[in-house]
């Protein structure tokens, strides 16, 4: 059981001890059954998939659909959130969930100063870093994204790790970021223009060496920032999920400590990076899949500006299959799946309220909007970013924090709860 120091402990002791909560964290309950039917099933569909990805358009899109994958499971296995992280540390102060944020954008701030500082590619690739200029789409976009992530119940990569999972209400939210992407996509003239600096990257200063150690020195910073309040705030722990009893069984059936999906996103994110050039990324298909899906219908998407970019006619116009974003995408939900069916966890949830629906959809436009405007989303602009060395992927975390606090507030028009001091779990 861990508590609130004692009255008049040294202040330097509530930042060593271990992270106070109000009761004790609750006994993670055994895991269920194998879900065997959804692990078949996840499972021929991920092998069939990747065999026609690697037959048809090389090794290098079907190694990004097996990093994909990969990340699907360790998303699920972890239940590594930046929407439930965000709305703990503001609502009731719990840091659990930002400090794990510290160690996933330490560690890829380690991988990609490795990568883009020496120039290792594979496949012909050359590893670049993710900036963002410094504007008011980003800070619109942020925050417009925070609050959709809050209505809608998951982030962009959350999104896809629990529609994975058969969470029926985050299908909703799928669909509504779809949607608001495609829309910003088709309205690009009315915000492509709107006031912006250039992108400020730290190496461009300070070389990659000097760019790693200021990231990693500011993390430090925000770990123990977040760790002071939930030292004074003394909050509920949070909730632990089913989870099998040995440590081998654990790896491939969950529940995986937050810091071994902090690794594991880092070194499969790093390794995104190594293998296209570019870092992880997700909803610049959802844009994609969206102008396809009108161009189906019958409209001309090539005809926006949107598309007419450098580089964005060829994605527009080649297959879905041999998009970098799509696959890891597809790549994620394929992996929850066989991560939740393994830990017996995987179920369709038929029964959506009303209102939940009406927040999931409108909640994952706003979504889809935020991330055109702010040129990323969770993974695209703060974790990118942020190990890129770049002040956009800062600025996108601070505004997403506050854009959080709005969220929090219009939850319970849509019956939707927060968070509160008196929990027994946050």
């Amino acid at each position: 059981m861990t508590t609130a120091p004692p009255a008049g402990a040294p202040p330097r002791a509530a930042l060593i001890s271990p992270s106070p909560t109000s009761v004790p964290v609750p006994e993670a309950p055994p895991a269920p059954a194998v879900r065997r039917v959804p692990l078949t099933v996840a499972a021929l569909i991920g092998v069939l998939l990747s065999a026609y990805v690697f037959v048809q358009h090389g090794a290098k899109p079907g190694v990004l659909l097996l990093l994909g994958t990969g990340l699907g499971y360790a998303l699920f296995h972890s239940r590594f959130g930046f929407t439930s992280a965000w709305r703990q540390l503001v609502s009731v102060g719990n840091g659990t969930g930002l400090r794990a944020h510290t160690l996933l954008l330490g560690t890829t701030a380690t991988l990609f100063a490795l990568i883009i500082g020496t120039g290792t590619g594979l496949f012909g690739s050359t590893p670049m870093p993710s900036a963002g200029p410094l504007g008011i789409g980003l800070l619109i976009g942020a925050f417009v994204f925070a609050v959709g992530m809050q209505l809608g119940g998951a982030c962009a990569s959350g999104t896809l790790f629990a529609v994975g999972s058969g969470q029926s209400s985050i299908v909703l939210t799928l669909f509504g970021f779809i949607a608001g992407s495609t829309l910003a996509a088709w309205q690009f003239g009315l915000w492509s223009d709107l006031p912006a600096l250039d992108p400020v990257l730290l190496s461009d200063h300070v070389g990659w060496f000097g760019s790693w150690a200021v990231t990693v020195l500011a993390l430090a910073a925000v770990w123990w920032i977040a760790r002071a309040v939930q030292a004074r705030r003394n909050p509920p722990p949070v909730g632990a999920p089913p989870s099998a009893r040995s440590t081998l069984a654990r790896v491939v059936r969950g529940s995986w400590p937050l810091a071994a999906g902090a690794v594991a996103l880092a070194v499969l994110g790093a390794a995104v990076l190594l293998v296209s050039g570019g870092a992880w990324g997700i909803t610049s298909a959802f844009a994609l899949w969206g102008s396809k899906l009108v161009g189906f219908l019958g409209g001309s998407p090539e005809t926006w500006a949107f598309w007419q970019q450098p580089g964005s006619a060829a994605q527009l116009s080649g297959p879905v299959l041999a998009d970098k974003n799509s696959l890891t995408d597809i790549g994620i939900m394929i992996g929850a799946a066989l991560a939740s069916a393994a830990g017996g966890v995987w179920t369709l949830h038929r029964g959506i309220p009303g209102k939940t629906a009406v927040a999931a959809v409108l909640g994952g436009v706003l979504m889809g909007i935020g991330a055109r405007l702010a040129g990323g989303c969770n993974i695209g602009a703060y974790l990118a970013g942020i190990a890129s060395g770049s002040l956009h992927g800062w600025l996108w975390g601070a505004v997403a924090i506050a854009g959080t606090w709005a969220g929090l507030k219009l939850r319970p028009f849509f019956g939707l709860g927060n968070p509160k001091p008196t929990d027994s779990v946050c």
